[in-house]
């Protein structure tokens, strides 16, 4: 009686062995493409246990980097990429994203009023908010100093008021740079136009050429020689910097962050789903988990920036509730978004940009 046991045990053992690769490649898989260190792993666990799936996720440093993956075809192997507000035309424009099926979204209705129907993405038709905040200036007390009644960017345009201590400008597309020498030239934080560029961009390059002018460095990198005392001030994002002061006021007890009464920039970094994309219902479901009140929370309390949706507030830490993360109605109204580039207008500014970048 015990041979035909062995039997059914090898057919069963067999069975097994045969069905388990077809298993594992039926699982559905999400393709995450997004900034270094910017999702929970604990969410991404959430996620992948609610809807038994795996989540793979590959990351990029710069915005340019991921377009130029996404035009390379990298639009058929990703299901959710996440681009900043002023690059989505662009992408649009290249053909690159799915226009976005709201009945699919339930919890865009948690979306804070500010952030529907954004100007650069009218009606959400190609993005959904994942997190935002600001752009300014971070700086020393201890070494510089900002009189009343002066414009904040001139900390750094303005050689009279740091003829000493190392500082830095903002890199990468340069579009911040550019925009805070506008706004310190009177013209907006957001301008546009080759005349506005030109005049910002012979301020800066003779920002370049000031002694004390260490060189371009990105919003991390720039908190990070801020707060080791490396420079004395620069351009960086309202999150990490904040929470730096916020969190340790003894320790950062000299460093304060600013955003210029002439103007400063208003980011959001949204979810999108490429334009052939390998699993769209998967992505759409990404999306709406995101917009999950608890959830929502649970990313900005990871990430220390601010939270789009309005649902998620009560669950932040009670730094993400201060006003350096949620600025009242006056602050907000001297923020701008950034332009969006495109064709012959964002050839003539890379032309621009370059130029500076050269000297």
């Amino acid at each position: 009686m015990r041979k035909p046991f062995k039997i059914l045990a090898k057919t069963s053992i067999a069975l097994a062995l045969a069905c388990t690769p077809l298993l594992a490649e039926a699982m559905p898989t999400l393709y995450l493409y997004n900034w270094t260190d910017y999702m929970s792993p604990n969410i991404i666990k959430k996620f992948e246990e609610k809807y038994h799936c795996k989540v793979v996720q590959n990351y990029y440093n710069s915005l340019g980097e991921m377009s130029a993956k996404l035009e390379a075809g990298g639009d058929s192997q990703y299901d959710i990429v996440v681009p900043s507000n002023y690059y989505i035309k662009r992408m649009v424009d290249a053909g690159l994203l799915t226009k976005l099926d709201p009945k699919l979204i339930p919890n865009m209705k948690n979306i804070m009023p500010q952030f529907q129907n954004p100007e650069y993405d009218p009606h959400n038709t190609y993005s959904v908010p994942y997190q935002w905040g600001m752009t300014g200036i971070g700086y020393d007390s201890s070494k510089v100093k900002l009189p009343d009644n002066t414009d904040g960017w001139a900390l750094l345009f303005d050689p009279k008021l740091n003829e000493k201590y190392p500082f830095a400008l903002m890199g990468g597309s340069g579009q911040d740079t550019i925009g805070a020498a506008c706004a310190y030239l009177g013209y907006g934080f957001n301008c546009k136009g080759t005349a506005d560029w030109m005049k910002a961009a012979k301020l800066i390059v003779a920002t370049e050429k000031r002694h004390n002018f260490v060189g371009f460095m990105d919003g991390t990198p720039a908190r990070h020689a801020l707060t080791k005392g490396v420079i004395a001030a620069g351009i960086m994002f309202s999150g990490t910097i904040s929470y730096d002061i916020l969190k340790h006021p003894r320790k950062f007890g000299h460093i304060h962050y600013i955003l210029p009464k002439s103007g400063a920039e208003i980011w959001v970094d949204n979810m999108c789903i490429p334009k052939n994309a390998p699993d769209k219902t998967l992505a759409y479901d990404f999306i709406n988990f995101i917009l999950n009140p608890k959830i929502g929370a649970e990313l900005s309390n990871y990430n220390n920036y601010s939270s789009p949706n309005a649902a998620s507030v009560i669950y932040l830490k009670p730094l993400l509730k201060t006003p350096y993360f949620l600025p009242d109605k006056e602050t907000l109204a001297q923020l701008k978004y950034l332009p969006q580039l495109s064709g012959k207008e964002l050839t003539e500014y890379n032309q621009i940009w370059t130029e500076v970048r050269s000297q």
